[in-house]
């Protein structure tokens, strides 16, 4: 069997140089690295990682759990989160929860089952954090992803309360009283920010908070058109409305093409998400679009510290959104105001809950 020793005396480098390669434990520089590269090719080295693990107690991965990896906003953090992990020379082991605390336990239970270094979670609607808590205590590196707690703890996510309240403070300027939120479920912090931002903006202006203008539940498609359809079906619907995530906002479109309503001449649009080519939409809408990605890349930053610096202080980091003004919220185009058609393959990208 070819041996580390037999790729390093082929390529006529050190050992340690053979293993800073396959590793990924230290940068390795061309001609050396080609050479060592070509050695293992020409002999068919295959690197033993089980063994490895077993001396080093690394198993050079991290594992990854969120709600549903379909979701825009958690494909860009997985995104962001793979860059930097294979920077770093680490592999991903990603599942998804689907939004059911029993899943997303049996998932941390398999990866820790499988040695990760670390952990990375955004935690479903209800879970616990003791779980949490205790494999911290243990000495796994447990990073909180988008989906925050109180606490000390190292986590990161975009601001959610101060966007939102911006956006609806914007509607109210515009002139809307009766404004909607479609919350989805407010179990989810990040959502449960996002109704916070909503009626702080209402107090701030001295407007009552209608509970029957709050719409909370599952946040699927299908659920949020059948309960927008309903409220726009009332002779007292609203005249504004904010989705608090990308998939709400695609049913919220759904109930409007059912019902022939145009954005803003019929309702004024807001959300929380953006989607992918937004200027395909007609009339545009008014988003807060979350730095995702970054988020993703910040939430491995605070991992390899917690693993590298294992004393090191905790840390939460919040990232700031990006609110985009278009024609929906009424400020923009006033000729913009024809029924919103959304692509099949648009409602494909969001099917379920939102982060």
């Amino acid at each position: 069997m070819t041996t580390i020793s037999d790729v390093a005396r082929m390529a006529k480098v050190s050992v340690s140089t053979v293993s800073h390669v396959v590793n990924g434990t230290r940068l390795v520089m061309d001609p050396k690295r080609q050479q060592v590269l070509h050695a293992i090719a020409a002999l068919g080295y295959v690197h033993n990682a089980a063994a490895r693990t077993l001396r080093t107690s690394r198993s050079e991965s991290i594992g990854v759990v969120v709600s549903d990896t379909s979701e825009p906003a958690f494909a860009e953090m997985i995104r962001g989160i793979e860059s930097e992990a294979r920077a770093a020379g680490l592999t991903l082991m990603l599942t998804n929860s689907a939004e059911d605390p029993r899943r997303e336990a049996e998932s941390i239970a398999a990866l820790v089952s499988r040695r990760v270094d670390g952990l990375l979670i955004a935690r479903a609607a209800g879970s616990r954090i003791e779980p949490l808590e205790a494999l911290r205590a243990k000495g796994v590196p447990v990073i909180l992803l988008d989906r925050l707690a109180d606490g000390d703890w190292d986590q990161v996510g975009a601001d959610n309360a101060d966007p939102v309240q911006a956006v609806v403070s914007h509607l109210i300027e515009c002139g809307h009283q009766r404004i909607a939120l479609i919350a989805g479920d407010t179990r989810v912090p990040t959502l449960a920010e996002r109704r916070l931002g909503y009626v702080r903006a209402l107090e701030a202006a001295g407007l009552q908070v209608d509970n029957a203008l709050i719409l909370e539940g599952p946040g699927h498609v299908a659920d949020t058109q059948k309960a927008v359809t309903r409220l726009l079906r009332r002779k007292d619907r609203p005249t504004a409305l904010f989705a608090a995530s990308s998939p709400m906002t695609i049913g919220v479109l759904s109930a409007m093409r059912t019902l022939g309503l145009g954005t803003p001449a019929d309702l004024a649009l807001a959300h929380f998400d953006g989607f992918p080519h937004a200027d395909l939409f007609s009339p545009g809408l008014t988003s807060i679009d979350q730095p995702a990605f970054e988020v993703g890349v910040e939430a491995m930053h605070l991992l390899l510290r917690r693993i590298g610096e294992p004393d090191s202080p905790r840390q939460t980091r919040r990232l700031a959104p990006h609110i985009t003004h278009r024609q929906s919220c009424g400020c923009g185009d006033p000729a913009a105001t024809l029924p919103i058609g959304v692509t099949s393959a648009q409602q494909a990208r969001v099917r379920k809950t939102g982060a």
